[in-house]
């Protein structure tokens, strides 16, 4: 029978994920309830509250029940990675949301207002509580933690969670010219191999590869980093270069629900420009790990 760990009861790691609990379920509560969340960025916020609140929850249980060696992944590294996922969702709702809420024609006014306001304070608390939580959880110098507990596995999680935000705003501005079909191949196979090695750390398969696992992931570090260059160059000048520019800010952009054309296009510039940046910190950590022996 489970019985509660008495080591787990006054861990600051406890606080971190019950203050998460707490605030990502006042949060969707204060959103169904009364705040609204109606269209696509309304749904997106709650989903991400639910599905934090929900993975917390269960990170909680299994670890006051003391489950962990029964869980069919490795607890050295699922709870990092999921706590990490949540603070960027919560992060990403906690600007979203009031964003397209709490402004403009959007916006409401009286008790709804109070409910969509109260909602965006306690996602940042949510947020803030994931953050503390990755904090505590992440791997100390000179201590024997798993990969997602590491810089390069934190950064695996920030690659995969850009990468799926850029591909939410390429609205088919890939298919004008070649080289822009490139920048969308490069962003699918740097997302699938950083996907891939999340799964097989969290899934405790590294050992089963062919061939050194730090190895792999230097040289895999080092070659995201010439691919996603290369994007960085390629789609803002196929897309805003005089000779081939694609769309120019109308007087419709930032009034509707969504972003327009020319802010899409703006925004994965910036998302790729960031991912290049993620992937050259996460070149220079695994390089790391390979040649220095600490």
């Amino acid at each position: 029978m489970p019985v509660i760990s008495p080591t787990f009861g006054s861990s600051p790691l406890l606080f971190a994920r019950l203050a998460a609990v707490l605030f990502t379920c006042v949060t969707f509560s204060l959103v169904v309830h009364h705040g609204g969340y109606v269209g696509g960025s309304g749904d997106w916020c709650l989903f991400c509250w639910c599905f934090s609140f929900v993975g917390s929850l269960v990170v909680l249980l299994v670890e006051l029940l003391g489950l962990q060696s029964r869980a069919p992944v490795s607890w050295r590294n699922f709870p990092i990675t999921f706590a990490t996922y949540a603070a960027l969702f919560c992060l990403s709702a906690s600007i979203i949301y009031p964003l397209y809420f709490l402004k403009g024609q959007h916006s409401s006014s009286g008790s709804d207002r109070d409910y969509r306001i109260a909602a965006s304070v306690f996602s940042c608390l949510a947020t803030l509580a994931y953050m503390v939580e990755v904090s505590l959880s992440r791997a100390r110098p000179g201590e024997v933690a798993g990969y997602m507990a590491t810089a390069p596995g934190l950064l695996k999680v920030c690659e995969t969670f850009v990468a799926c935000v850029i591909f939410v705003f390429l609205d088919h501005a890939y298919e004008r010219h070649a080289a822009l079909k490139w920048c969308l191949a490069v962003y699918c196979i740097c997302f699938i191999v950083s996907a891939a090695v999340i799964v097989l750390c969290v899934g405790e398969c590294t050992g089963c590869l062919p061939f050194p696992f730090n190895r792999f992931l230097s040289a895999y570090a080092l070659l995201a980093v010439l691919l996603y260059g290369t994007a960085t160059i390629i789609w803002p000048v196929f897309n805003f270069d005089s000779n081939h520019l694609a769309a120019r800010r109308d007087r419709s952009c930032g009034q509707g629900r969504s972003l327009c054309f020319w802010e899409k296009l703006v925004a994965v510039s910036v998302l790729t420009a960031l991912n290049f940046l993620l992937y050259l910190a996460d070149l220079f950590y695994s390089a790391r790990l390979v040649f220095i022996k600490v």
